[in-house]
């Protein structure tokens, strides 16, 4: 009984102290044989912060990427960082900043959940890390379709 009071400590104390609150998370179904798909969140930090990586078991490649237009051609590319300003939210969605799994091990099928593990350094080169659970939805592969805003807080 006393591990299980321990244990339950810890994951409220861990909670309580989350510098990074995360909602509205979401990933892109994705059909077979597909080996890559996009992630999307948004992130509000209580103090200065940056997300500085992405772990997952799903893949060996998660990245953090912007896409953004250069002379009329959208390009993605990975960022080391995205700064995460204190009491504002930053938006990970189609089109802009986004989690990009690569060399997907399994499809992820509309309706599962899936668990990655946010890494995150302040300001002061404090290291901490954040495991959520995201829901796997089936969007058209424009961009344009996404949950409603809400529906799918972590």
């Amino acid at each position: 009984m006393k591990k299980l009071f321990a244990a339950l400590a810890v994951c409220v104390a861990f909670t309580a102290h989350a510098q990074v609150e995360v909602s509205d998370a979401w990933v892109r179904a994705t059909g077979q044989g597909q080996k890559a798909t996009g992630v999307f969140m948004n992130l509000t930090a209580k103090k200065a912060t940056r997300l500085v990586g992405v772990k997952t078991d799903l893949t060996s490649t998660a990245e953090v990427h912007e896409m953004k237009m250069e002379q009329d051609v959208m390009k993605m590319q990975a960022v080391k960082t995205l700064d995460l300003p204190a009491g504002k939210t930053v938006s990970l969605k189609p089109g802009s900043y986004h989690v990009m799994l690569m060399d997907l091990k399994n499809p992820i099928k509309e309706d599962s959940q899936v668990v990655l593990t946010l890494l995150f350094e302040d300001t002061s080169g404090v290291k901490t890390q954040q495991e959520v659970q995201v829901a796997a939805k089936k969007m058209a592969t424009g961009g344009k379709d996404k949950p409603q805003q809400g529906e799918h807080k972590h």
